[in-house]
Formats: C-alpha cells, sequence, structure tokens
C-alpha cells in the first residue's frame, strides 16, 4: 500500500490525522499539505487551486491523482489546456509511479469558435462512462477557466459553473478544479469576473502564489477557505521538486527526548562538555574565517563515521573533494569512510537556489544516505539565498525539523560582528542551538586559536577558554593558562611559561644554597654540640671523683674520731673514773652534751 510505503523512513511522511469532528478527508499526498489541512483534501467534494503562471496547479494536480492510485483510489485527469502527450512526459520527470490514473485529453483546438449554444453536459455525459469504466474516485480538472472562456457570458458561465459543481457532488468525487486566478492581484484576468464567483461554491479553496524576492524564486501555499475542517491559515513556502510538491510546516517535537552522550571527535571538548554533546541536538561553531570551524565538523564527521554512523556532509563554501584533502594536514582521514558509503560530502552552490530550495534538497539527501549525523558548513550560506526574513525562518525550520528526526546536526557560521564578542548569527540560531561554541583569535603577535563554549543545553559544561591547536598529529585543546586575569596562548604563553621555569630554576638554585647553608651550620653547631658533651662528661667525671675523695675523707675522719673516743673510754675506765659502758656511742653522746 501506498501509504505505509510513505510513512517508511526516507520517504515521504503523510499527515495522516483526522479528527471524529471534521469531514472524511482523502490524503493529498503532498508533504507538508495534509498537515496544514489536518488530513488532506475534502472526501467527495471539491476543491478549488488556484494561481498564477508557474505557480504549481497542474502538479497539486496531478501530485494528488499519483497518491490516490497508490491508496487504489483510481483518478481521472481532464486537461484543458495541454495534450495529454506533454502532461505524461512532464510528469515523467517526477519520481512518480504511473498507473490506475488517466488523462481526458480535452483541450479545445486553438482556432475553436463557438457555434450556437454550448454547454458541459456532452463532456460530463461521456466523463460518466469514462468514471464508471474506471472505478474512479477522483478526478482533477486542469485549466478550468480555458473552457469557460469558451462560453458566452457571465450567466452561462456561471450556469456551466454551477451544472459542473453539481455533477460532481452527485459522483461524490474528490474532486480538484485549477484555474488562473492569483489572489495577490489586485485584478483578476477573467474580466466578467465570472471566476469570483467559484471560489464561493466550492468547500476548499487553495492559494499558489509565485514571486521572485532577491533574484530567487518563492513559492507559497495558503487555505483560503475549509469548509467544515480547521487548518492553518497561514501562507506555507513550498517547492517543486523531484517528488512533486513539498510543502514547509513546522515539525513536531519527540518524545521521550534522547539522552545518550556522544563525541565530538575531540577527547579535550568532549571533558570541557562533561562528556560530549547531546544526541539529536544541535551545535553551532561559530568564528570568523581561518579560526578551524570546518576542522572541527569534520573532526565529528571522522568521529561519527567511525562509530558507524550514516553521515551527510553539505559544504556551501568548498567542493567536498577539497575539505577531504585540506583535513588530512589535521590528521583527519575521510577517504575510507566516503568509499565505504557511510559518509557522503555533498556540495552546494549559494546561488542554485532560494533558502527552502536548500532545505528541501538537505532534506532528499538526508533520506536518501538515511543519515542521524548531519555537517552545514556555512550555515551563513542560507541568508544569502533570499530574503533575510525568509532565510531566518527557513533556518528555524530546519532545525525543528532535524530534532523531529533525531539527526544531530553540527552547523558553521561567521559571527554577526568581529565585535564585541560573542555575537550571534545572522540567522540568529544560536538562540535556538543546543551548544554553542565560539572559536576566535588570540593577537599577540602571533594568531592562536582560542575555543569557548558559550552554552550546552542539559549539560554541564566548562566556562574556560582553551587554545586549539592544529598539528600534524591532529587537534588538541591545550590546558588552560592564565596570567595576571588572562588567558595566554602561543608565543605569549610560551614566553611567561620560560620566564616562571626560569624563576622557578631560580628559586631552586636558591633554595639549594640555603639549604646547604644551614645544613654546614647544623653540622658546626652539632660538632660544639658533641664537643660541650664531651667536656660535661669530662667534667662530670672530675666531678664524681672529687664528691668520691670527699667520702673517702669523711669517712677516714669518722674512723679516727671513732678511735680516738674509743681510746678515751679505755683510759677513764682504767684510772676509774668512769664504768664500762654497754655501748661507746652513748658517753660520746654525753660528752657533747657536756
Amino acid at each position: 500500500m501506498m501509504n505505509d510505503e510513505l510513512k517508511e523512513p526516507g520517504r515521504m511522511k503523510i499527515y495522516d490525522e483526522n479528527p471524529s469532528h471534521e469531514i472524511s478527508k482523502s490524503l493529498s499526498g503532498i508533504e507538508g499539505f495534509d498537515q496544514i489541512t489536518r488530513g488532506g483534501l475534502p472526501r467527495g467534494r471539491v476543491t478549488l487551486v488556484t494561481g498564477g503562471s508557474g505557480s504549481g496547479k497542474t502538479v497539486f494536480g496531478l501530485q494528488t491523482l499519483v497518491t490516490g492510485a497508490s491508496l487504489d483510489e483510481p483518478g481521472l485527469f481532464v486537461a484543458f489546456e495541454e495534450s495529454s502527450k506533454k502532461i505524461l512526459a512532464n510528469a515523467s520527470s517526477f519520481e512518480w509511479p504511473a498507473d490506475k490514473w488517466e488523462i481526458v485529453d480535452a483541450m479545445p483546438p486553438p482556432n475553436a469558435i463557438t457555434i450556437g449554444e454550448f454547454d458541459f453536459e456532452g463532456m460530463l455525459a461521456v466523463l460518466s462512462v469514462k468514471l464508471h469504466a474506471m472505478k474512479a474516485q477522483r478526478i482533477v480538472f486542469d485549466s478550468l477557466d480555458v473552457l469557460l472562456h469558451l462560453l458566452p457570458g457571465v450567466l452561462v458561465r456561471r450556469r456551466e459553473i454551477n451544472r459542473l459543481h453539481s455533477w460532481l457532488s452527485d459522483h461524490e468525487l474528490t474532486a480538484v478544479i485549477t484555474a488562473k486566478l492569483d489572489w495577490l492581484e489586485k485584478a483578476t484576468p477573467m474580466e466578467d469576473g465570472a471566476l469570483q464567483y467559484l471560489p464561493f461554491i466550492v468547500d476548499c479553496v487553495v492559494a499558489l502564489t509565485h514571486k521572485v524576492e532577491n533574484g530567487f524564486s518563492l513559492r507559497r501555499v495558503r487555505i483560503i477557505k475549509y469548509r467544515g475542517s480547521s487548518f492553518s491559515e497561514n501562507e506555507a513556502p513550498f517547492i517543486i521538486g523531484p517528488r512533486g510538491i513539498e510543502v514547509a510546516t513546522a515539525d513536531r517535537s519527540i518524545s521521550p527526548l534522547p539522552t545518550e552522550k556522544i563525541t565530538t571527535g575531540l577527547r579535550q571538548l568532549d571533558e570541557m562538555l562533561y562528556g560530549g554533546i547531546m544526541r539529536g541536538s544541535t551545535m553551532m561553531i561559530t568564528g570568523n574565517p581561518g579560526t578551524a570551524k570546518t576542522t572541527l565538523s569534520g573532526a565529528f564527521a571522522e568521529a561519527a563515521a567511525n562509530r558507524g554512523e550514516r553521515t551527510l556532509y553539505v559544504a556551501f563554501d568548498e567542493s567536498g573533494e577539497e575539505i577531504v584533502r585540506n583535513l588530512t594536514s589535521v590528521n583527519i582521514h575521510l577517504h575510507e569512510h566516503l568509499d565505504s558509503g557511510i559518509l557522503q560530502m555533498h556540495s552546494e552552490y549559494v546561488g542554485s537556489g532560494g533558502a527552502e530550495e536548500h532545505f528541501q534538497h538537505i532534506k532528499a539527501l538526508v533520506r536518501r544516505q538515511r543519515a542521524i549525523c548531519l555537517v552545514i558548513d556555512p550555515f551563513t550560506a542560507f541568508s544569502n539565498a533570499g530574503s533575510l526574513t525568509n532565510s531566518q525562518a527557513v533556518a528555524a525550520r530546519l532545525i525543528r525539523w532535524v530534532k523531529s528526526e533525531r539527526i544531530t546536526l553540527i552547523c558553521t557560521s561567521l559571527p554577526l560582528a568581529p565585535e564585541p564578542e560573542f555575537s550571534g548569527t545572522i540567522l540568529k540560531i544560536t538562540t535556538i542551538a543546543d551548544t554553542w561554541i565560539y572559536l576566535s583569535f588570540s593577537n599577540g603577535g602571533e594568531r592562536n586559536r582560542g575555543l569557548t563554549i558559550i552554552k550546552s543545553r542539559g549539560t554541564n559544561h566548562s566556562n574556560q577558554t582553551r587554545e586549539l591547536v592544529l598539528a600534524s598529529s591532529g587537534l588538541s585543546l591545550a590546558a588552560p593558562y592564565t596570567a595576571d586575569g588572562k588567558v595566554l596562548m602561543g608565543t605569549m604563553r610560551w614566553q611567561k611559561e620560560r620566564a616562571e621555569d626560569e624563576e622557578r630554576a631560580r628559586l631552586n638554585l636558591e633554595y639549594e644554597h640555603q639549604h646547604a647553608t644551614i645544613e654546614t651550620e647544623i653540622d658546626e653547631l652539632e660538632a660544639r654540640v658533641q664537643t660541650l658533651k664531651r667536656n660535661i662528661a669530662t667534667k662530670q667525671l672530675e666531678q664524681s671523683g672529687r664528691a668520691e675523695i670527699e667520702n673517702l675523707r669523711h669517712r677516714d675522719e669518722e674512723s679516727r674520731r671513732a678511735d680516738m673516743i674509743r681510746l678515751r673510754q679505755s683510759d677513764e675506765v682504767r684510772s676509774g673514773k668512769l664504768a664500762p659502758l654497754a655501748s661507746t656511742k652513748r658517753p660520746l653522746v654525753e660528752e657533747d652534751q657536756t
């Protein structure tokens, strides 16, 4: 079934929402249109598609028939302005299947002259037979204004318009009528105003416009009215691409949001981002020319390819071959990934189309590559493709689209102005990007690159400015180095570090000299202490000897004195003056008392 095929990854998505309180609808198969109409065309009713020359009316009608055929709803294309041969040739240029729908060549001859009364009755009778044989459920009347022009007078034309409308209602066909009616013009191409009557009787009116802004083609679609259904009332840009009309709409957000972190391709930057960037997020790299925006983008593409993740690199300023060649000088090699097909490099020229065309082309490339990682270098190219207001709107929708598709986007951009620092971009994408990396130059006699993380939603990040070093061995971020409140890089950092090394060496020498001096003094003091200890020991020995001699003297004196006392007592006992004593000590005491 076409419905299932259209919903497969990498193919056109169809908005298939039809609230129960609204009328029944048929899918148009026009990407974005089914979304702004909340489900497509009114089933069994009439839709009028208006627009000037080249606005896409015929393509619109054909695309609805192709979708109907794929959904097993056969259809009939009634051509009033071009031959069936031309229409088939034009339809073959699109990626459409050509089955279950047919063309009825109803183009009047260029020299046709109306004779007598002419109406639609005969034509509708023939179509009824054709529809019955095909079991058709859809029909397209292309350029009805050409046929109306053959009818005389406003009243006759309105009568036939009513006849056609009644016939379509009776057959319950999902019908599309195209007509040259430009809602941007103050006057209608039909001088009698017959076409102004047609929008009032149909159920849905779609206005297509085509104009040029700043040299770039810009197509828009607007739903003027839609009976029995809600719809988006604002204009929406669209392009005519390989798959037909593609209407730009705001894609819906995804749930749940990814929480996995992936590497940026630079280890030190991952550390500053506390593990890398969120999968499905957007990282904007801004900086002046030469600050290595493309180099960082190439490092991310290589890392993604190494993980086996299909990646698309869209380059606007350089060709893919040049980028691949230049990146090898910093040890980033993409050749093998290009050969394997895991990485695709696509070069786009800014002047080749408007911002909307670039956007739709990138979407087609992503689907074809089945990419989950996307690099756009530089994103600023969108600002040079049409009006600034339109480019900003396209850029914002691209950011929302990659988020809804869970695609990790890395894009580069020039800053809005060299000063002040951290200025945004002309497309104002830094306000909606998840991570903003700012690259700058540090001028101190030489140009050194600095990297700062301005913001990173949903994750912690470093607030340091670090030097981005490009070498033949690869990219690296030098450890942060500050002096006097400033971040030093390159020669200034080297000179400062050398001066600090010299000062450190001087202090080390001074310390070693002082240390040696103190050690010498300590040795001298220890020698003196040992001498003093020896002198003290000598004096202590001398003191001990003298104390021993003195003790001996005291003992000798006490011994002589005791001997003298005993001798005296012995003499007194012999002379009869004293009685013998049991102890010699008591008399001595008495003698002392005497």
